[in-house]
């Protein structure tokens, strides 16, 4: 349960920071902008990544977002 959990929760945090970096970016250059849940669970026209490649960087996005992000927040918060 625990690394099922784990998975599911950086998969989504990572998710949320690509969104947010890749729809400034995607609008800066006027490039065509993806849904939140093309960066969630993969393009609807899966040609250069696979669902397992997007949730491999989503999850490594994720961990470093939450320990360099997150967790300071936290602390801020509760100190």
């Amino acid at each position: 349960m625990g690394f099922y959990f784990g998975r599911v929760f950086f998969n989504f945090i990572g998710a949320i920071f690509r969104w947010c970096y890749g729809s400034i970016w995607r609008t800066l250059f006027r490039k065509k902008k993806f849904t939140f849940k093309e960066y969630l669970y993969g393009p609807k026209e899966s040609d250069y990544y696979d669902d397992m490649g997007h949730q491999f960087n989503n999850r490594i996005i994720g961990a470093i977002g939450f320990v360099f992000l997150i967790i300071p927040i936290i602390k801020l918060i509760f100190d």
